[in-house]
């Protein structure tokens, strides 16, 4: 019989799983969550509310609290990408960590599926709002291309080419480009840019509103156009 890959890693480690936390119904995201609740069928499967991602047990939106050991986990409510997704901000003593799915990638965005501008723009306001130092471990490593498109949008951000480097260094090295933190965020990535009214960002967009700057870089790296522009 065929042994699940993700069982193989989780024996090859000796931890003992206690809790799955699902971002959003996507088969990439929420695929393994049927296998998960046969190979272990008392532990809670956690997913957003309204999301009907596959064998969730409880579904939860905005500052709803999940006890996972000694650890309180925080969910925060980012519908758009899909109708349900949410977010998951863990802490202890040490460091705040934030799971993000397809809300926010380094330097990224996640598509407007199920939602609008206002949607997302809500969203990232309130993955903002968590201390700078947090990290972001994100949804898919899409780092350098989305890198690509900020540089294009702000082609005089030092920050990005310095990031732009980083990330080819890394991925040389076949080492991962996440964990990001809201401080870079913050000055690296422009739909963050765009929802905090960066001026340069604004320009580009040829806009004031920051809702309409969201929506322009959205559609406009979706596209693709600029990258003859380069």
């Amino acid at each position: 019989k065929h042994t699940p890959p993700h069982f193989l890693v989780i024996t090859s480690l000796f931890v003992e799983i206690s809790m799955v936390l699902t971002t959003h119904c996507h088969w990439d995201h929420a695929g393994g969550n049927i296998e998960m609740a046969r190979m272990f069928p008392n532990i809670p499967i956690i997913g957003g509310r309204g999301d009907n991602a596959d064998a969730v047990t409880r579904e939860v939106g905005d500052g709803d609290v999940i006890a996972l050991g000694d650890l309180q986990v925080n969910s925060i409510f980012t519908p758009c990408h899909t109708p349900g997704h949410v977010c998951y901000v863990v802490k202890n003593a040490e460091q705040i960590c934030a799971f993000t799915g397809d809300t926010l990638f380094i330097a990224g965005c996640g598509n407007f599926n199920n939602g609008t501008p206002e949607m997302m723009h809500e969203a990232f306001t309130k993955l903002n709002s968590l201390p700078e130092d947090t990290k972001l471990y994100v949804g898919h490593e899409y780092t350098l291309p989305n890198l690509q498109y900020a540089a294009f949008v702000e082609p005089s951000n030092v920050a990005i080419r310095e990031k732009i480097e980083w990330a080819k260094s890394q991925i040389s090295q076949s080492l991962p480009t996440i964990p990001g933190t809201i401080r870079e965020e913050r000055l690296i990535n422009p739909f963050l840019r765009a929802v905090l009214g960066v001026p340069s960002l604004l320009q580009h967009c040829g806009c004031t509103d920051t809702v309409e700057a969201l929506h322009f870089v959205r559609k406009e790296k979706t596209q693709g156009a600029w990258k003859s522009l380069m």
